[in-house]
């Protein structure tokens, strides 16, 4: 009797404890931090892109894909 009153209620609360944690989206912070890691990893790639030695082999390699 007991373990059936207890799983009515559990019943009757697992969709209020769902609404509460739920989250709908990132509040200002968690932009924050995200635009500021992509704009960092976009920093590193281009320059990471645009050095000497990563431009000489990417374009060997587009030559050698046109040849």
């Amino acid at each position: 009797m007991l373990t059936t009153f207890l799983r009515r209620i559990g019943d009757r609360l697992r969709p209020l404890g769902r609404r509460l944690r739920g989250d709908a989206g990132m509040n200002t912070a968690e932009y924050a931090v995200g635009t500021l890691a992509a704009v960092a990893f976009a920093a590193l790639l281009l320059k990471v892109l645009t050095s000497p030695s990563i431009q000489k082999a990417l374009t060997e390699i587009i030559e050698r894909a046109l040849k």
